[in-house]
């Protein structure tokens, strides 16, 4: 994982999952997607979308995590481009003549 983890966000991912593990309790169970930064492996910053699933032994304890991750980059820049105009027309709307 501290291969997509940026370095200063790991001591928080990693006090998660020990939670999550010690607990049997996460906040972004049940399929919620997690938007967060990650490493592509070439070193630069990606944006990506995941959801995890804990699955369970009969006695409620944790036996495999399963997380789906996706590359959403581009949809992220296209949407913070989107946001900087709308602000922008916006503010020159509201601004007196």
């Amino acid at each position: 994982m501290n291969l997509i983890i940026p370095e200063r966000l790991r001591a928080r991912h990693w006090a998660g999952w020990e939670a999550t593990m010690r607990t049997g309790v996460t906040r972004y169970g049940e399929g919620q997607l997690l938007a967060v930064p990650a490493r592509h492996k070439d070193g630069r910053q990606i944006s990506i979308e995941f959801s995890i699933q804990l699955l369970k032994d009969a006695d409620g304890q944790i036996e495999w995590v399963v997380a789906v991750i996706r590359d959403v980059t581009e949809r992220f820049i296209r949407e913070k481009t989107l946001r900087a105009q709308l602000k922008a027309v916006e503010a020159k709307s509201a601004s007196p003549r």
